[in-house]
């Protein structure tokens, strides 16, 4: 979070009501000053299932819109498998909760005297990815764009996009960025993340064209540069696994003849 000259803006909130309360008290142990703002960067479910807290204690929560859709549509399916996973009392009083403000491109917002800069690079990690810019330190939040330790997981988007948008990142000139996961980095470990996504690329393309089948690659298609980051083991598979579907269903698309 954020702190103005006459109040505070959220970044995210975590995947549980429990976890926005935690929020809300440790922002008050910091400050006095009024929550006034919630952007969620994404919709994963580790960022937004805290915001039902905020909105009960009448705060706005403002995402792209593609996110707020995106909410809308599957969050009920994601906050199921998180009650399963974490457990009925770790979730209660969690629920979906839309984004009653939204925005559809690169837009400037002021929150309790702090400038803000909400930026749009197009579809990425997912198809409303926002990164939140404090104009007055340069530090950015990237949201999903950005992994650091954590094998950055493909949603709802394919590589290039995801590529594009850290070049983007890149040449904004950051003091420092707040990752969605890992700890905070210099901008320098920005194309940590796309430096996985490329040698995922390579090794799947490889892979398929030799002939390989879905299931081995999903066994045998390595990123060795990377297989001591967190979620190696589950989320790497996966993410062969969309890589390998995109090229068979481009494979499969029917030539355009004018």
């Amino acid at each position: 979070f954020l702190v103005g000259k006459r109040g505070v803006v959220v970044i995210d909130t975590g995947a549980s009501y429990r976890y926005g309360r935690a929020m809300i008290e440790a922002i008050r142990r910091v400050t006095p000053l009024p929550i006034e703002l919630v952007v969620i960067t994404h919709q994963a479910p580790e960022f937004v299932f805290g915001a039902a807290a905020f909105r009960d204690a009448g705060i706005p929560v403002l995402a792209h819109r593609r996110t707020a859709e995106l909410i809308a549509a599957r969050c009920a399916i994601c906050l199921a498998n998180l009650r399963r996973t974490l457990g009925e009392e770790e979730m209660s009083g969690s629920r979906v909760t839309v984004p009653d403000r939204t925005v559809e491109a690169t837009t400037r917002i002021d929150v309790g005297e702090r400038p803000l800069e909400l930026l749009y690079f197009g579809a990425a990690a997912t198809p409303g990815d926002l990164v939140v810019r404090d104009i007055r330190t340069g530090v950015l939040f990237a949201g999903a764009l950005v992994s650091v330790g954590r094998i950055p997981e493909l949603r709802n988007e394919s590589i290039p996009g995801w590529l594009s948008a850290l070049q983007q990142l890149q040449a904004l000139g950051a003091s420092q960025v707040v990752p969605g996961f890992g700890p905070v980095v210099s901008p320098g470990q920005i194309d940590s993340t796309g430096l996985y996504l490329r040698e995922l690329d390579t090794a799947v393309r490889k892979a398929y064209a030799s002939g390989q089948g879905l299931a081995d690659a999903r066994s045998h298609v390595q990123a060795p540069d990377f297989n001591h980051w967190k979620l190696y083991a589950t989320a790497h598979p996966q993410n062969v696994q969309q890589v390998y579907l995109e090229l068979e269903n481009a494979d499969k698309a029917p030539n355009v003849r004018e």
